[in-house]
C-alpha cells in the first residue's frame, strides 16, 4: 500500500484530496492545525491526523519522522487574511510564512523519504497565480511564489521526484465563505464559469490522484487549473 501526507487535509480541499487518496488505497496521514481539526476529522481504516504548524522549522521536520514509506506528498495548508490586513508588512508577511514558506518547509521534510520511494508532490496554487488579486496582495503573491516553487523544484529533483501543482478554482469552502455569501460576487463568478456551479472539495481530489499515478509518470513541473472553465475566458 502506497503513503500520502496531506498537509491541511483534516477539511476543506485537503480532505477532499485525503478522501480520493483513501479511495484510490491508499494510507493517508492528514494534518490539521487544531486540536479541534483532528477530533471532527471522519474515521477511516487507513486514515490518521496529526496536529502541525507549516510556519514550525521543528514541526515540519517532525512530522514525516515514523513514516517508513512516503509515497505522496499533497501541500495544502493555507491561509488568507481579510478586512486588508494583507496590506500590512506582518500580515504579508504571515501569509508568505504559511503559503509559500510552509510549502518549502515540507518539500525539504519529505525529499528523503520521497527520493526512496520514487515518490511525487502536489502543491496547491491558485487561479491568483495567474491573475491579480486586489484585496488579497499576500495570498496571490504567495500562490504565484508555489506556482514557480513548482517548476523550480520539478527540475531540480527530477528525474527521482515529480512535483506538480494543481490551481482550484472558485470551490465551496470556509476559505471562499465570503464570497459565497456575497450574492453580486458569487453571481459574477458563476457567470464566468462555463460549468455554471461552485466547485466542490471532491472535484479536486480525482486529479490530484492521477497527478501521482503511473499515468502521470512523465508529467512535472505543470500547473494545472481545476476551475470549471473559469481561466478559459
Amino acid at each position: 500500500m502506497k503513503h500520502a501526507l496531506v498537509t491541511g487535509g483534516t477539511r476543506g480541499i485537503g480532505f477532499g484530496i485525503a478522501a480520493a487518496l483513501l479511495e484510490a488505497d491508499y494510507a493517508v496521514t492528514v494534518t490539521g492545525l487544531t486540536p479541534d481539526d483532528i477530533v471532527n476529522t471522519p474515521k477511516h481504516a487507513h486514515l490518521n491526523a496529526i496536529m502541525l504548524d507549516v510556519t514550525s522549522d521543528s514541526g515540519t521536520a517532525a512530522s514525516v519522522i515514523g513514516f517508513e514509506q512516503l509515497d505522496v506528498l499533497v501541500n495544502c495548508a493555507g491561509t488568507i487574511l481579510r478586512e486588508g490586513k494583507e496590506f500590512t508588512v506582518e500580515g504579508f508577511q504571515q501569509v508568505i510564512d504559511v503559503n509559500l514558506t510552509g510549502t518549502m518547509r515540507m518539500c525539504l521534510a519529505a525529499k528523503p523519504l520521497l527520493e526512496a520511494s520514487g515518490g511525487c508532490i502536489i502543491n496547491t496554487a491558485s487561479l491568483w497565480s495567474f491573475f491579480g488579486g486586489g484585496l488579497t496582495p499576500a495570498y496571490t503573491a504567495s500562490k504565484g511564489g508555489v506556482a514557480q516553487l513548482t517548476k523550480a523544484l520539478a527540475v531540480a529533483w527530477a528525474p527521482t521526484i515529480r512535483v506538480n501543482a494543481i490551481a482550484p478554482g472558485w470551490i465551496e469552502t470556509d476559505l471562499t465563505r465570503a464570497a459565497q455569501d456575497d450574492k453580486a460576487r458569487s453571481d459574477a463568478i458563476l457567470a464566468r464559469t462555463p460549468q455554471g456551479r461552485w466547485g466542490r472539495p471532491d472535484d479536486i481530489g480525482g486529479a490530484v490522484v492521477f497527478l501521482c499515478s503511473d499515468a502521470a509518470r512523465f508529467i512535472t513541473g505543470t500547473i494545472l487549473p481545476i476551475d470549471g472553465g473559469y481561466s478559459a475566458k
